[in-house]
Formats: C-alpha cells, structure tokens, sequence
C-alpha cells in the first residue's frame, strides 16, 4: 500500500472529498510507532452544515428509490472494499495499531458483510397488516414505514470500518441520507470508503463523512435541527453527553455504549476450551472491544489451576510491529489511552491487587521502538466491588474473581452499572440457560464468545447502552411507521 494515499484525511461531502471550509487539521499519529502519519481535516460546524445541505438534497429520490435499487449501490460498495481488502486492512493496522492479520481477517471482510447483509434486508422487510371485524365495519388496518431522514451515525475508534458499516449500512439500506463521523482517532478507512463510494457510482450526497473532533465534528451533527437520529457507539460518559444533547429536541437516539463484561467459568466447564474462550474475549484486539471479558469469574475448585494455565497462555502472545504476520497483539491506540490503563494498573496494586503477569511497557525493536505497546496484564486478589472490577479499562487488563456457587457468581456478573454482554462456560445444559436468564446483559454467549449472527439483536442494558442494533431492529431505527386505518363496508351491495 502506498502510505501517501492516507497522509491526508479529507471529508466526504456530496461524492467528493474536500478539506474542511477554514482548512484546519489535526495531526494523525500512528499507534505502533508515535510518529506523524499526517493530517485530518478538522471538521466544524460549518462543515456538517455542508454535509447536511448534500444530505438533503440527496434525500427525497434515495428515499423514494426502491429497496433494490439502495441494495444494489450497498453491494458495489461491499464489492469495492473486497477488491481492495489488502490496502484497507494495511490502513487499519497502521491507523489502529491492531495485527494487520486480524484486520485482513475479521475487521475488513465484516464491514463489507454489514453492507451486504442490509442490502438484502432491505429487500426482504415486509410491512404488518391486519384484519379487524367490528359490528357493521370492516377494518384493514396497515404498517407503513418510512425513512426517518437525515441520519447522523458516530462510530468509535477500536474497530474502525467495522462499525462505521455497522451504522451507515442500515440507515442507507433504510431509505435514510447518512452524515456520519469515524473518531478521530482513526479516520483512515473512513476516508478510503469515501474514495471507493466514489469509484463505484454511489449517488452523491446520500454518504456524507465528516471528519474531526467529538466536540467541534460531532456535536454539531447530534444538535443539528435537521438530523433527526443519532446512532452512535462509544464510551458511556460521551453518550451521555449525546442522549442530553438529543433530548430537547427529541430526537431519536441509538447508544452502544461501554462494558465490564464477565466471563463465568463453571467447575464442569470444557477446561482447554474455558481457558481459550477466557483469553480471547480478554485481550483480543488488545482489550479494546466493549465486549471484552475482563472480569473472569472462576469457580473456586479450579480457581488455582485455571489461573495458571491462563497465565501461560497470556505469556505465549506474540507482542509486536502490527504489520508482522505472527503479532498477536499489537499497539493500544494513542499515548494518553496507554497512560490510562497504566493509571488503572497502579491503581489495582494500591488495592491490593496481584499482577501475575503483563502491565508494562513493551519496546520492539525497530521502527516500533516509540510505540504504545503493553503486556497483557492478569490480575487476581481484589474484591467484586474494586475499582479494578468496577470500571471499564478498555485495555488488555484482565481480573481473575472466585466464587462458590451458583448464586454467588451471579451476583457478582450482575454487579456492576453495565449490562453489554457475557460468557458462560459450563457442560450442564440446565445450568447454562438458568444462568443466562438471570444475567444482566443484552448478549450472553454460551461456551463460545464474540459469535454473531447479524439478524439477532444486539445491545446492552442498564449503562451499556439504549436500543438495539442487527436486523431489521437497525432497519426499524431509521425508520418511522404510520399506522393506516381503512374501513370499508362488510355487506355493501352492488
């Protein structure tokens, strides 16, 4: 991949990319590295206003356009990133600092999968009708969708495309113009999608991207009058933020927001399988996915040897340059987020805290050398209620708790302010679905995690979010339905 083909971050306004109308930026910087990778346009106000005028010209023929013909542009597009996954998952890896292998694997081939799968959505949603009987009236009751209009989709920094897709392929596949806004953080891949938007015929104005800041980029598109749903995913402090700036104006809002996800692992667990399933959902993507499992909760019974063998495990990864084919695990993200998850990791040893392994700072040699690189750290000794379990780190920072019983490991999956997700690992199969049941959250994965079928619902309760995403639940989100009463005469005579 040429590396110039992403030193300048530009918006996607209206089928083109265009710098930001006062021509500010933002520096770029690349995770494995610290160093420039060059610049973002810094997005203001008077940018998403830009991108909203092109959005809603835009708006009324995509609206009207069939369902065929939204999921024949989604599906040029999902071909456009497949014809040039190589250069797309390169540009992940260098802007996120995530293994290219798991980049080329997973994040790039799931972004065109989003787009796909809402193209044939679309095609197949169906509206409700029903028959009502009263007397001397007959009654053809009808559910009529439309799109909600202008929608602004704000997707996170950990899986870059990934979720980008995840937003803008249903709002599009539903009728609806997208302003949309990647982080800052990594704005890569969002700016190469609007390139192959470009090359691949999508109609102007109906994707619009618009780069920068959460404040100066991102408030202007949730409080904008004409925008009238926000989806977003993100921390649970900045969706906050969201859902107060939204409100007035009642708009509606989707919120994917944070997680401190259990893992329970049960005394009759598949044991090679428990401590593989444990390991994944802890420091995949170096811990930086909501649904990272960083509470392991461990029977007491197999405590100690499960402990030991997830600390072997933890020590065989391969830390290193994102572009090498054999690095398990790359660079956190930026500095300030790696001297948060020390912060947090100095915090748990003033707790009392025992860190096994992991938790400092790693130099591979070479051009990585300055780059943001820790060591999977596992933790065990501290309480349910500790800081440690408690708060979302969102790095590669795992905590081992025991329990005794059922009941207990329960009480503790369940006690904390998030409710996202969680892994049950056990071979009873009563076990398995009494305990999901009772468990707080909007996904439970049974001794399996990270599986999605993209037609199931997905989201979380209490702090972990509001509303539901996949299926036609996205579909539903950015649309609005009118109910359409119409009675005709059940004994009329020619």
């Amino acid at each position: 991949m040429d590396r110039s083909t992403i030193s300048e971050v530009l918006h996607y306004i209206d089928g083109e990319r265009v710098p930001s109308l006062d021509g500010e930026t933002l520096e770029n910087i690349e995770p494995a590295t610290g160093k420039s990778l060059g610049s973002i346009a810094a997005g203001k106000s008077s940018d998403v206003d830009r991108a909203v005028e092109a959005a809603s010209r835009a708006a009324q023929s995509w609206a009207e356009s069939p369902p065929e013909v939204r999921g024949y542009h989604l599906e040029k597009l999902a071909q456009g990133i497949e014809n040039r996954i190589e250069d797309l998952a390169m540009a992940e890896s260098i802007d996120n600092g995530k293994p290219v292998s798991v980049a080329r694997s997973l994040d790039i081939p799931r972004a065109a999968a989003n787009l796909r799968f809402f193209a044939g959505a679309a095609r197949y949603q169906h509206e409700d009708a029903f028959r009502t009987r009263l007397p001397g009236d007959q009654l053809w009751n009808v559910s009529v969708t439309r799109p909600i209009g202008i929608s602004g989709c704000i997707s996170p920094w950990n899986l870059p495309l990934y979720l980008f897709t995840w937003k803008i392929a249903p709002a599009l596949a539903a009728g609806c113009t997208v302003v949309g806004k990647p982080s800052e953080v990594t704005p890569v891949t969002a700016d190469l999608l609007g390139r192959i938007a470009s090359e691949t015929g999508f109609p102007p104005g109906v994707l619009n991207i618009i780069q920068g800041s959460g404040p100066d980029a991102g408030s202007p598109i949730v409080e904008h009058p004409q925008i009238p749903a926000i989806s977003f995913t993100g921390g649970t402090s900045t969706g906050a933020v969201i859902a107060s700036q939204a409100a007035p104006s009642f708009k509606k809002t989707l919120l994917e927001l944070g997680g401190k996800n259990p893992t329970l692992v049960f005394d009759d667990a598949n044991f090679d399988s428990a401590v593989e399933g444990a390991f994944r959902a802890a420091f995949s993507n170096q811990g930086q996915i909501c649904l990272c499992g960083s509470r392991i909760l461990v029977h007491s019974s197999i405590a100690d040897r499960f402990t030991e063998r997830l600390v072997e495990r933890t020590r065989e990864m391969t830390i290193g340059d994102p572009l090498e084919n054999n690095t398990m695990m790359g660079s956190l993200v930026s500095s300030s987020h790696l001297e948060k998850v020390e912060a947090c990791l100095v915090a748990a040893k003033n707790d009392g805290g025992e860190i096994l392994t992991g938790g400092k700072r790693i130099q591979p040699e070479g051009r990585c050398k300055d780059g943001f690189f820790l060591s999977p750290a596992v933790i065990r000794g501290l309480d349910s209620k500790s800081a440690t379990n408690q708060d979302e780190i969102f790095g590669p920072v795992a905590s081992i708790i025991t329990f005794d019983d059922e009941e207990e490991a329960i009480q503790i999956a369940n006690g904390v302010r998030y409710g996202l997700a969680a892994s049950v690992w056990t071979e009873n199969l009563d076990r398995a679905i009494r305990v999901s049941e009772k468990i707080e959250a909007g996904t439970v994965w049974v001794n399996c995690w990270m599986k999605r079928d993209l037609r199931t619902v997905f989201g979380g309760v209490k702090d972990s979010g509001l509303g539901r995403e996949g299926g036609t639940d996205s579909l539903r989100f950015f649309q609005e339905p009118t109910n359409v009463c119409i009675r005709f005469e059940s004994n009329s005579k020619e």
